[in-house]
């Protein structure tokens, strides 16, 4: 699995570092990432999800893990939340229902 954040996409972003003398050498900043563990309320389980700590902030902001995959469009999920989303859809209608 890569080093990114599956909620925000945050990744590797790549730079300089820049000493007194002005020479410049190549490096790397990575992302905070985590592998935490979610609790989707619809389907009462945890999910571990690699996510940076802006991630989890959005995902308070958003009202938890349901909410934030109800919100945010299939396509720009990871592969591996696509089917999650499905079932969290399926029970949110079969609730309404």
């Amino acid at each position: 699995m890569s080093r990114r954040c599956v909620v925000t996409n945050k990744g590797v972003v790549s730079g300089n570092n820049v000493s007194h003398a002005n020479n410049k050498t190549r490096r790397k900043f990575l992302p905070n990432l985590t592998e935490t563990r979610v609790y989707s309320e619809s389907l009462e389980k945890f999910f571990k999800i690699k996510v940076t700590a802006a991630g989890l902030r959005t995902l308070e902001h958003k009202g938890g893990f349901d909410a934030w995959l109800l919100d945010t469009a299939p396509t720009k999920l990871e592969a591996s939340l696509r089917p999650v989303r499905k079932q969290v859809v399926a029970k949110k209608e079969a609730a309404a229902a």
